[in-house]
């Protein structure tokens, strides 16, 4: 497992699924039919956690103190070639606002890093999505540009911002 003093990040276990399926549905840009119960139950019982085969990781933020799931972070658009990654941070309501999401970035990089051997992680955050944008500013990623009417909304399109994170060699 990966873990600070704070969370623990681990693969979705089948007692994840209810939780799964709220924050799924839980998303104001998922603007297509909600993922019922069934579509997660699946996805779980057939994650593999094989970044390599499927070009994507998803991990749970466990609260250490509870051990409650309290989110969970996602590796995405894995490119082994180039190293590099895309990366998304989910925090259920009542988890807001106590450092959740800063502490999983930082494992995850942690682990991209070490584990992985990656040069860089980037984000597409909607350019209204004030708390995203100073959790990765935060976290050291950079804007590097902006794409024009990339999500769609039920209020129409928004813009987004590209950030992104170089690492050492």
């Amino acid at each position: 497992m990966i873990q600070d003093s704070k969370i623990t990040l681990r693969a979705p276990e089948p007692s994840d699924v209810d939780s799964l399926y709220i924050w799924e549905n839980d998303r104001p840009e998922a603007i297509s039919a909600p993922l019922s119960h069934h579509n997660v139950w699946t996805y779980v019982d057939n994650y593999r956690a094989d970044i390599y085969a499927d070009r994507e990781l998803r991990l749970v933020i466990v609260e250490r103190s509870s051990g409650e799931a309290a989110g969970h972070i996602d590796l995405y658009e894995f490119n082994p070639s180039d190293r590099r990654a895309g990366v998304a941070v989910y925090i259920a309501p009542a988890y807001r606002r106590r450092g959740y999401a800063r502490a999983a970035l930082a494992l995850l990089e942690g682990y991209c890093r070490a584990s992985l051997g990656m040069h860089q992680l980037w984000a597409h955050v909607a350019v209204d999505n004030c708390p995203s944008r100073a959790l990765f500013a935060a976290a050291g990623f950079r804007p590097a540009g902006r794409l024009r009417s990339w999500l769609r909304t039920p209020e129409g399109y928004t813009d987004v911002l590209i950030f992104q994170k170089l690492f050492p060699y």
